[in-house]
């Protein structure tokens, strides 16, 4: 911390150090910093730039100080639009018969354009064929349509994974959730799609979809139902997807809350999707009834259920 007044010596290595009371109030505490934020991440930013900026030490006062953090404010405003995750637990033109489905037609709404451009992910299902083609039976009446495939398959080929920062909403199928996120880093999506979040890009997902933005996630990827703590953290806590349409999603979700081997966890069944604003629950939504959404928190060494209210699409 800075005294009131007076002229002080500060370089990069003062900046960067870490610790519960930084040296300049730019950043907040170091230890709060998680790249899975767009806000925290655009923060580390602003601080690597500014640690760049004054080494070598050069003097600064106070009131330089009160001006970066006005700055700081001012450029976040302006950068970071609000980012929206719809994360469904199941259903859309996965679950959907004849491709047709209320949460998919909100996501589309969600975009606020006559014909959105819209990305299917399949990578979670190796990039399944005959996924990707329902995907765009469903889609590609309303939407200009597209498929990245990180597999190189046909007909798509590969396409640099930089092509989501032109996307008005970006769609990740289900799958192997860990086999997503291992892909995803090799090829560079987590920041890509920190990016195209803040640029307004709606991002969306189901089952391993859903899974892959929050910190830890219900996955059956090693065979059996286990829990995973490596998820790219965009969302607080856990995700459970499936929670009634799969035998023992619901209880062994209970168990690891309880024993600490996931943290306050956010469960939606099928037809079931929860809409995120900024890293915020907003509501959760469904397109059929008697499907329900939960928050599942530790309390002592028990497993505690909130059920979360649903508001039904028509």
């Amino acid at each position: 911390r800075l005294p009131r007044s007076g002229t002080h010596k500060l370089g990069a290595a003062a900046i960067l150090r870490s610790g519960e009371h930084p040296v300049l109030p730019l950043v907040g505490p170091h230890r709060e910093l998680r790249l899975g934020s767009d806000t925290r991440a655009l923060r580390l930013q602003l601080m690597l730039a500014t640690a760049e900026a004054l080494a070598p030490p050069v003097a600064v006062r106070p009131a330089a100080v009160r001006n970066l953090r006005a700055m700081e404010e001012a450029m976040l405003t302006s950068v970071l639009a609000p980012a929206t995750i719809v994360t469904l637990g199941g259903g859309g033109f996965s679950m959907s018969e004849d491709g047709r489905s209320l949460i998919d037609d909100y996501l589309l709404e969600l975009t606020g354009t006559e014909r959105p451009k819209v990305c299917f992910i399949p990578t979670a299902s190796g990039d399944s064929h005959t996924y990707s083609e329902r995907f765009l039976q469903a889609f590609t009446s309303r939407a200009q349509t597209s498929v990245l495939s990180l597999f190189c398959q046909d007909p798509w080929g590969y396409t640099t994974p930089a092509m989501l920062l032109d996307q008005d909403l970006v769609y990740v199928g289900g799958g192997s959730t860990a086999n997503l996120l291992a892909l995803w880093r090799l090829h560079g999506l987590p920041d890509i799609l920190r990016r195209a979040a803040g640029q307004g890009t709606v991002l969306a997902g189901i089952s391993a979809g859903m899974n892959c933005w929050f910190q830890a996630s219900s996955t059956d990827s090693y065979g059996d139902l286990s829990p995973l703590r490596d998820g790219l953290g965009f969302l607080p806590g856990g995700a459970c997807p499936h929670l009634l349409g799969e035998q023992d999603r619901r209880a062994s979700l209970r168990r690891w809350v309880a024993t600490g081997q996931m943290p306050t966890t956010y469960a939606a069944d099928d037809h079931v999707a929860l809409v995120w604003r900024d890293g915020s629950l907003i509501e959760a939504i469904g397109e059929a009834e008697e499907h329900p959404a939960l928050r599942v928190q530790r309390a002592g060494d028990q497993a505690v259920e909130h059920e979360i209210p649903v508001r039904l699409l028509s």
